[in-house]
């Protein structure tokens, strides 16, 4: 009941206590109201452990942008690349087949028991390309870990696996070569290799040449070739058929062989790589695009546009939220 007098009216003293506790009903809403609104943009201005804001969303989506056009890039140029390394595989594999052929009729065989082993590995420089240097990696450390008794030396065209295994492996490192599959590989390059190898005054029992064999643009294989020695040439029976074959005459052949088969095997190195590296550039620029989050950014651009239209609704802020958890999802922040 209103404070009024017994006549039904309203004096001063009792309009002015109304007026006054009418006053204090409406600061309490007031008040009522400010805390609700506060309550209600607590979670926008305060971090929640899970949830990322709006600046780091679009940081990562930038960057996932940037990569996506990275990876675009290096996949046209591995392409480019690897178009003129099939040309130029085919012409380049008798070579290989020719040198190998003379030591499959002579039938040299290895002893594997004997104790100096000598492998040369064909690998590359740069990385992003499979699994091509990582078999090369695993197979030389297994290779250690299974002959464990023997001397072995280890020759890398590819600075792959000096890098990653230098440190562990530094004593069985003879030679090293950098500065590999940069530009297509010349006979002169696998000649200046053999020189060497034959040069160094190892002299080995057992030898074998490991390279990545291309088979198709998303195949190839790890594929040993024997390595036979100027001393387990010159022992080999079979020689006794072939007329002239002097110390000096062997020796030559034997550095003839030993770079054609080089550069055979590089060749089929460099196609390899490119192959291997414009599927994985391939794979990831796919991947980069199928990412969740670029496709939600389009729903977070329409709801940005009804903000700034002051058209903020009940529906915007329900498909603004739900936009926010899928990025969070998708990115995992």
């Amino acid at each position: 009941m209103h404070p009024c007098c017994g006549d039904g009216l309203f004096h001063v003293p009792e309009i002015e206590a109304l007026l006054a506790h009418a006053s204090w009903v409406r600061d309490e809403h007031r008040s009522a109201a400010m805390l609700s609104r506060t309550a209600l943009f607590v979670p926008t201005c305060t971090q929640v452990r899970g949830m990322a804001t709006l600046k780091e969303i679009r940081n990562r989506l930038k960057s996932v942008k940037n990569v996506q056009k990275i990876t675009q890039s290096m996949k046209m140029v591995s392409a480019a690349k690897y178009a003129r390394a099939e040309r130029e595989l085919k012409p380049s594999r008798p070579y290989g087949t020719g040198a190998a052929a003379f030591y499959d009729k002579v039938d040299i065989e290895q002893d594997r028991e004997k104790p100096r082993h000598l492998l040369v590995t064909i690998g590359s420089d740069r990385g992003l390309c499979g699994a091509m240097n990582s078999n090369i990696n695993k197979l030389l450390k297994n290779y250690v870990k299974d002959n464990a008794d023997k001397e072995i030396k280890f020759v890398t065209l590819g600075d792959k696996a000096r890098q990653a295994l230098y440190k562990t492996h530094s004593e069985y490192f003879m030679m090293t070569y950098s500065n590999f599959g940069r530009q297509p590989a010349t006979f002169s390059d696998a000649a200046e290799v053999a020189e060497a190898v034959i040069n160094s005054g190892y002299e080995f029992d057992v030898g074998e040449i490991y390279f990545n064999e291309f088979k198709s643009v998303v195949s190839y294989n790890l594929r040993p070739l024997p390595l036979h020695s100027l001393e387990s040439v010159s022992e080999a029976d079979s020689l006794a058929v072939y007329d002239s074959l002097d110390a000096e005459v062997i020796r030559s052949y034997q550095e003839y062989q030993l770079a054609s088969v080089l550069y055979a095997c590089m060749k089929e190195t460099n196609c390899s790589e490119h192959s291997a590296r414009m599927t994985a550039m391939d794979s990831a620029t796919k991947n980069a695009g199928m990412i969740p989050g670029v496709n939600a950014i389009k729903s977070l651009q329409s709801v940005q546009v009804m903000e700034n239209q002051s058209t903020r609704n009940h529906c915007s802020i329900v498909l603004y939220f739900s936009v926010i958890i899928q990025l969070n999802n998708a990115f995992e922040l």
